[in-house]
């Protein structure tokens, strides 16, 4: 008998971990789970702006409960998924949204500045993803990660704007390993998908956006940037049984401005 499709949307009983998820995208994919039943472990850096974060999602009448780390370091992804194993017995969702960048001239790009963005964006998100499988996806015998990737990582960098080299390269790694766990962890019924958001208005896109927010627009078929919302639908796909013959594909959420 076929699943009603209300149903292969329906996330209760699970456990989504959404990691940079005091704000923007990682908030929006906090709310899409959350709103169709899922539990949410919630992560990031910031104690205070991880409590708000919290505290916005229970008066939406979600289960959220936070968990503070900063996924840049090593040892971090072992002791989360720990505390939220302890806490909850299982993780059926993935969403790595943590990331990071630092702009300027590639000529000119400071080391500090590649490793931070790589230390979170690739490494940090690799090792979460890989403790989280052996912790739970494996054991379970499903699971499903979603990288929140860019369309930086699919184009070159306008030359309008300033260098983003680092973010672009990791952007990239991300998506190819996507792929490569897509194919890899396939057999194992875990499912691994990216979303390539263009520019959505968010803390992180704030400086930008006030230089050539008005051009982005112009240059956008959908004649607008990215809102609250407009992650939350594929994020919802990929992360339901709605999605369950994707995987190792990339959704680019950008409103067609790469396609011109």
């Amino acid at each position: 008998m076929s699943a009603t499709l209300a149903s292969l949307f329906d996330l209760t009983g699970r456990v989504g971990v959404v990691t940079g998820g005091s704000r923007g995208l990682g908030l929006q994919a906090a709310e899409a789970l959350g709103e169709n039943g899922a539990t949410i472990a919630l992560i990031a850096r910031k104690e205070a702006e991880l409590n708000d974060a919290v505290a916005h999602l229970a008066g939406l009448g979600i289960s959220a409960h936070p968990f503070a780390a900063d996924l840049s370091s090593p040892d971090a992804a072992d002791g989360i998924v720990k505390r939220v194993m302890a806490q909850f017995g299982r993780i059926d969702i993935l969403v790595n949204n943590a990331g990071a960048t630092w702009g300027a001239p590639a000529e000119d790009y400071p080391l500090e500045g590649w490793n931070k963005v790589v230390n979170l964006n690739v490494t940090g998100l690799f090792l979460l993803t890989k403790a989280v499988a052996g912790a739970a996806f494996l054991p379970q015998g499903k699971g499903a990660v979603i990288n929140v990737a860019s369309v930086e990582g699919l184009l070159g960098h306008h030359p309008s704007r300033g260098g983003t080299i680092a973010y672009n390269t990791a952007k990239g790694a991300v998506i190819n390993m996507t792929r490569a766990l897509g194919a890899e962890w396939g057999p194992k019924n875990i499912r691994v998908n990216a979303l390539a958001p263009g520019f959505f208005v968010s803390k992180m896109t704030a400086s930008t956006l006030v230089e050539h927010g008005a051009r982005m627009i112009e240059q956008t078929p959908l004649g607008k940037l990215g809102n609250e919302n407009d992650i939350k639908g594929p994020m919802l796909l990929l992360a339901s049984d709605a999605g369950g013959h994707i995987t190792g594909q990339v959704i680019v959420v950008d409103g067609g401005a790469s396609i011109i």
